[in-house]
């Protein structure tokens, strides 16, 4: 058996954070995942602005090795297309410069960018990494967690507990309580394509929001190589009660969408179309308990609008390593304790959230948010709002200044 002071499931981005986060504190950490890396993930590849924030607010040097990391794409905004067709174009960083400015954000096969960080925790000899070792039980016992593989091989005793292994964790579920809800779950594909036609010259990421697939939107990520992360998703209740089968929602989109069909005209696709569950932040949950923390997907902490969820398992990772250390320190892991854990990741994402959850709502109104669109072309307070969400984070501060909300009416 195995013993340490911090047990970390899953070394996807939000779990492989948290380590790296309390390496950099000092702390040791036994990291465990059923993949054996370099491993895929479907997802939209995105990495928004928050991610390198955060990997440079644990080692700067690490963070310039992402930068200089070859299999990804440089990105610089969003744009974001209404059901009218209306497009709006939204810079990670307001007023960028190409030729003065570090990208803030790029697109990377999670292939690659999970792997990344794999072999960052293996640079740490803080972190002990077990790969290939699916942990199916936990028991909470007076002096912490014992948790093992199903046929109890693999056992690892710790203080505290971090889960970070994703969308369907059975922590989450059985112990944490939380349950997937149709309302607050989208259901998503992704294929990859070559040679799609029309991409931003700097490689914006684009969401539409198309009427026939309201609500959820279609994606077109940019990759390397001419490659592109294309894919859709839409709330699973609707997915239900209309019985939508998304695979082929995409592929006819493509196919007989006027603008989409010239665009894909020479597309090849060079991967099969794989389906993936977000858990949407749509609604504040319990995050944490008697010596355990939530992080990343298995946290239910995915942006409801833009479908961000790597920046967001990081930010969730580092405030989680920050509240292990502190209960190591005052050897107190209670939920009592354990509940600043809520209170930061919600001080931290809860604004944006609750902004993307409204903007969520508002696409069930095509004619309101085409409209709502045509404003925000037009108005630099808007843009640079929506912009936050992918890079600023913190909005607490913007929307606490009333002179932000002047400037917003008269367009400033």
């Amino acid at each position: 058996m195995i013993e340490t002071k911090v047990c970390i499931i899953g070394a996807g981005p939000g779990g492989a954070t948290a380590a790296l986060q309390l390496a950099q504190l000092g702390i040791e950490s036994v990291v465990v995942d059923k993949a054996v890396f370099p491993r895929d993930k479907v997802c939209g590849d995105g990495l928004s602005g928050k991610v390198m924030t955060a990997l440079e607010a644990i080692d700067k040097e690490m963070a310039q090795r992402l930068r200089n990391y070859a299999p990804k794409q440089d990105s610089w905004g969003v744009t974001f297309v209404s059901p009218g067709r209306v497009n709006m174009e939204v810079a990670y960083k307001p007023n960028y410069n190409r030729q003065t400015d570090e990208p803030a954000g790029f697109v990377c096969k999670r292939i690659h960018f999970d792997n990344f960080l794999v072999d960052e925790l293996k640079r740490r000899p803080e972190i002990r990494l077990f790969e290939g070792t699916a942990i199916d039980k936990y028991e909470l016992q007076e002096d912490g967690y014992l948790v093992s593989s199903a046929d109890g091989s693999f056992q690892v005793k710790a203080l505290l507990l971090i889960v970070a292994n994703g969308a369907h964790s059975s922590f989450t579920k059985d112990v944490a309580n939380i349950r997937m809800e149709p309302a607050y779950y989208a259901a998503g594909v992704r294929a990859y394509y070559k040679n799609v036609k029309g991409t931003h010259a700097d490689s914006f990421i684009e969401l539409h929001f198309l009427k026939p697939l309201l609500p959820g939107y279609l994606w077109i990520f940019p990759l390397p190589n001419g490659e592109a992360n294309v894919g859709m998703d839409m709330i699973s209740e609707a997915v239900r009660s209309r019985k939508v089968n998304l695979k082929k929602l995409l592929t006819d989109t493509l196919e007989n969408d006027p603008v989409f069909k010239e665009r894909f005209s020479n597309a090849e696709i060079v991967s099969n179309i794989e389906g993936y569950g977000l858990p949407l932040g749509s609604k504040k949950r319990t995050l944490s308990g008697n010596r355990y923390m939530l992080v990343g997907d298995a946290a239910y902490l995915v942006d409801p609008f833009t479908g961000e969820g790597i920046g967001n398992a990081l930010y969730a990772g580092r405030i989680a390593a920050q509240q292990a250390a502190a209960a190591l320190a005052a050897n107190d892991f209670s939920a009592a304790k354990l509940a600043a854990y809520d209170e930061g990741v919600y001080r931290v994402l809860g604004p944006e959230l609750q902004l993307s959850h409204r903007l969520q709502k508002l696409v069930k109104y095509p004619r309101l948010f085409n409209f709502l669109m045509k404003i925000g072309t037009r108005n630099k307070q808007l843009k640079e709002l929506i912009s936050c969400m992918f890079y600023e984070v913190d909005l607490r501060k913007k929307l606490a200044r009333p002179s932000f909300y002047i400037r917003l009416l008269l367009n400033k």
